[in-house]
């Protein structure tokens, strides 16, 4: 299907990842095919943002004891990647080209699945590998080019939180299910003027020139165009200058100097969520693990969640067998297990989306890991967890809130190139951010001749 400069375009970048991953504590986290042990399954991710001994080895450790018991002689091992996310898919890239690492299963960002299926570096499942009960626009994440390649893990999708306290003061304390991004900057205008100096700025986000300020401009795209679509089925470029005019429009009132704080422009998720934390916004654009994150500093009380205004871009991490693995079937049984709906409850109760519906719907628990989904009474008196939840343990916005903006969630752009598309993307954009931002339709033009290239046909 690739073919011409496209293919060329393609290999080049796999090149460049093996070339990338040399060196540094990359190398010590990535196990020698000599090391492996009969049996040993092991398992590529990136860093559990549960924490050390987090859900993830949880649920690990539950197979491998299941395995013992039934004396499969298979055993999982979990290899956690240093570095960020972008350095992470290099390091895979690298180790699954050049064979220097022996990896079973990989844990894969959904943007990465076209580009590691392209290459070959993992195999087609069967179609049932990915059932009726996975929300659609995460299933979709897990297909190219009418193949299933991975199933989803966990999900992810941008979420709007906010201070109820600081809105009580202007007769808001609730949200609600649908706000646009117009009420918003009306609440915010109606906060300088009822609470001058209380905060720096309505609201922050993650505009620094990386993923965070890809996720920005695809949520701010997608808004301004009902139809919005930057590739084709093929992956190939397939947007229009209009269409990229009328986007970077929306995200620049979006990013208006007037109402978002100054330190958002180079921010990403950490700094972000500590300037929020921190009381410098009333506003924050952030992922679902915000959600027990913050409410370890503020109470229910304090602190609202609702779907982001017009179109939030969904994320997450879906699980493919690589091509070169020599234990298929193995590693096929422990995906199954991982995404099961017992173990997606165990993820959504630690914090993360789950990617079933049944886990938002249904009277599943959790008895593949132990999550505490009760306040536990730490040495000093105060809750250990002090997460709201609903009646049935889950998160107390999963249900009305995370589940509803996972089903509405755009994906950006499915492509094989998608690490050229997202380096275009937020270098294109960076003069938006500057002292003296060109046009929108001028800045429009530049990425669209920028992205052509990008994503050649």
């Amino acid at each position: 299907m690739f073919r011409g400069d496209f293919r060329r375009a393609l290999l080049a970048l796999l090149l460049l990842a093996v070339t990338a991953c040399t060196g540094g504590s990359a190398d010590s986290a990535r196990p020698s095919a000599a090391s492996a042990t009969p049996g040993e399954i092991v398992v590529a991710s990136g860093r559990d943002v549960t924490g050390k001994n987090g859900i993830r080895q949880q649920l690990i450790d539950t197979w491998n004891r299941q395995q013992d018991e039934a004396g499969t002689g298979y055993h999982a091992r979990l290899v956690e990647l240093p570095g960020s996310a972008d350095e992470q898919r290099s390091q895979l890239l690298g180790a699954l080209q050049s064979g220097s690492a022996r990896y079973d299963v990989v844990n894969l960002d959904v943007t990465w699945v076209p580009e590691f299926a392209e290459a070959g570096l993992i195999r087609p499942l069967a179609d049932d590998a990915v059932d009726a009960d996975v929300i659609p626009s995460v299933a979709r994440t897990a297909r190219w080019d009418d193949q299933v390649y991975a199933v989803p893990f966990n999900s992810d999708v941008g979420l709007l939180y906010y201070r109820r306290d600081y809105l009580a003061e202007v007769g808001r304390t609730d949200l609600g299910g649908d706000v646009t991004w117009q009420e918003l900057r009306e609440l915010v205008n109606s906060l300088d003027r009822e609470e001058p100096g209380r905060y720096e700025e309505g609201w922050t986000t993650q505009l620094a020139a990386y993923e965070g300020r890809t996720v920005n401009a695809i949520e701010a795209f997608a808004s301004a165009t009902p139809d919005f679509a930057l590739t084709g089925a093929d992956g190939h470029y397939d947007g229009d200058v209009q269409q990229l005019t009328d986007g970077i429009a929306e995200l620049r009132r979006r990013t208006d100097s007037s109402y978002t704080l100054d330190d958002a422009f180079g921010s990403e998720e950490t700094a972000s969520l500590g300037d929020f934390a921190d009381g410098r916004t009333a506003f924050l654009r952030h992922w679902p693990y915000a959600y027990r994150t913050l409410h370890q500093t503020f109470t229910a009380d304090q602190l609202g969640v609702a779907p982001l205004p017009g179109r939030a871009v969904l994320g997450g991490q879906n699980l493919a067998v690589t091509r070169s693995t020599q234990r298929y079937d193995g590693a096929a049984a422990l995906i199954a297990f991982l995404t099961e709906a017992d173990s997606q409850r165990c993820l959504l109760d630690a914090g993360f989306a789950a990617t079933r519906t049944s886990v938002y719907a249904t009277d599943v628990t959790c008895t593949n890991a132990r999550v505490s989904t009760t306040p536990a009474p730490s040495g000093t008196g105060e809750s250990a967890d002090r997460m709201p939840r609903d009646r049935a343990g889950r998160p107390a916005y999963a249900t009305d809130i995370l589940l509803k903006a996972l089903r509405q969630a755009v994906s950006r752009p499915r492509t094989p190139l998608y690490g050229a598309f997202t380096q275009t993307l937020t270098t294109e954009l960076g003069p938006l951010f500057g002292e003296a931002p060109p046009t929108d339709s001028r800045l429009a033009e530049r990425l669209d001749r920028a992205l052509r290239k990008a994503l050649p046909d």
